[in-house]
């Protein structure tokens, strides 16, 4: 039976962590347009190519409205962060959605984020220290991937450091969809809430130099700011969204430069090539998890496709990274590869807020293990490395390293 006779279940099962599932290939050739059956067991259509992705990410008629009545549930138990009480808490679409992120978009500017970028390798340079100190291997995603961005992103809301343990683990209870018992996870939200709150309040108080600070600063609603409520789940989607996205693609992308060593051999010899690696690295990425689902306001087509109004479309943009018709040699990690127009950031109004953090991180990181650990290898071989079971972000269990 061919691809677009059958129904496929989503995501689509994969065992290699860094290898595409060859169904990407045949769907982007044969059925763009596919029918799929979610965890939940409700069907929503998804999309592969390139110029398809590209162009719903961009299409206000696509929504995010996932919590109409006939959208498609992603999971059984409702599919956490994508449609929780909190998801709703911040406008998501319009002048309101818009006005958000000009407020909150200013903080994440390329300018501001090369102003951190010396904090982010002291912060670095740290963790590896600490890493090297415990032994001649370790975990480059426990020792690295996972505390850097949470510690990145405690420094700009001016979250002490003595909490950011804390703040892992409340990250890591609201985004792992497995890990933790529902009674585990409504506690960990709780206590966030809570710990929010009263730091909000304290910023209210007494002002510093941090992302909340400005926002409280910038007046409530009547003065073209935000709620105090608003400013709180702001302080919390920004360390959800910003964390397990880039801890884990930071243990991917180095999983991919030494799975061929040569990659990591060609970057110590050039370290100019960081920039443009990163860019290569978010591309190649096949293991990013569930796209980006949308709910259809009303009836549109997509590739000569009708949808009915009330589709749920989920938009891969890791099969539409390895587009052939976008992309030269798609298959192909290319270190040099500009211009390199991915969609790991997603398209449109709705594309990723932090992609100048997450961009600026990535760099830091390659940058400080280049140079503190040049002689850097995997521990295991590249086909044992194991995927995160888990619905919202793709991942790695562990990476093992040595050097």
């Amino acid at each position: 039976m061919s691809v677009n006779e059958q129904v496929l279940s989503y995501p689509i099962p994969n065992d290699a962590a860094l290898d595409p599932p060859a169904e990407w290939a045949e769907l982007r050739s044969k059925c763009p347009v596919a029918h799929v059956t979610l965890p939940s067991g409700d069907r929503a259509t998804l999309l592969t190519r390139y110029d398809d992705v590209k162009q719903v990410l961009a299409d206000p008629r696509f929504t995010r409205q996932l919590t109409a009545p006939d959208a498609a549930r992603l999971s059984a138990d409702g599919g956490g962060v994508f449609s929780s009480e909190m998801a709703q808490i911040i406008p998501d679409g319009g002048e309101e959605h818009q006005h958000w992120r000009r407020l909150v978009g200013k903080w994440f500017t390329a300018k501001r984020m090369n102003a951190l970028r010396p904090s982010m390798a002291r912060i670095a340079e740290d963790l590896i220290d600490d890493m090297v100190k415990r032994g001649a291997s370790g975990d480059l995603k426990a020792s690295l991937g996972f505390p850097l961005p949470v510690y990145v992103i405690c420094d700009m809301l001016g979250v002490p450091a003595a909490d950011r343990d804390r703040f892992s683990y409340w990250s890591d209870a609201l985004l792992n969809l497995t890990r933790y018992t529902q009674a585990e996870i409504e506690a960990a939200q709780t206590a966030f809430f809570q710990y929010m709150s009263e730091h909000v309040a304290a910023k209210r108080a007494a002002p510093g130099e941090d992302l909340l600070s400005e926002l409280i600063a910038a007046g409530g609603p009547e003065d073209g700011g935000l709620s105090d409520i608003q400013i709180l789940v702001t302080g919390m989607a920004l360390l959800i969204a910003g964390h397990e996205t880039t801890a884990n693609m930071i243990g991917k992308m180095v999983a991919m430069l030494l799975a061929d060593r040569t990659r990591w051999e060609r970057l110590l010899a050039d370290p100019s090539l960081i920039r443009t690696t990163v860019e290569e690295s978010l591309r190649m990425d096949s293991n990013s998890g569930f796209g980006l689902p949308r709910y259809l306001r009303e009836e549109t087509a997509v590739s000569g496709t009708h949808l009915p109004k009330g589709t749920t479309v989920v938009c891969s943009m890791a099969a539409a990274n390895r587009d052939e018709s976008a992309f030269e040699s798609a298959d192909q990690m290319d270190l040099t590869r500009s211009p390199n127009p991915h969609l790991a950031f997603g398209a449109g109004a709705h594309s990723c807020l932090g992609q100048a953090l997450a961009r600026t991180e990535l760099q830091v990181v390659l940058e400080v293990l280049l140079r503190k650990l040049p002689t850097l290898e995997l521990a295991v071989p590249a086909a044992e490395l194991e995927r995160v079971e888990g619905l919202a972000v793709g991942g790695l269990r562990a990476l093992p390293v040595r050097w």
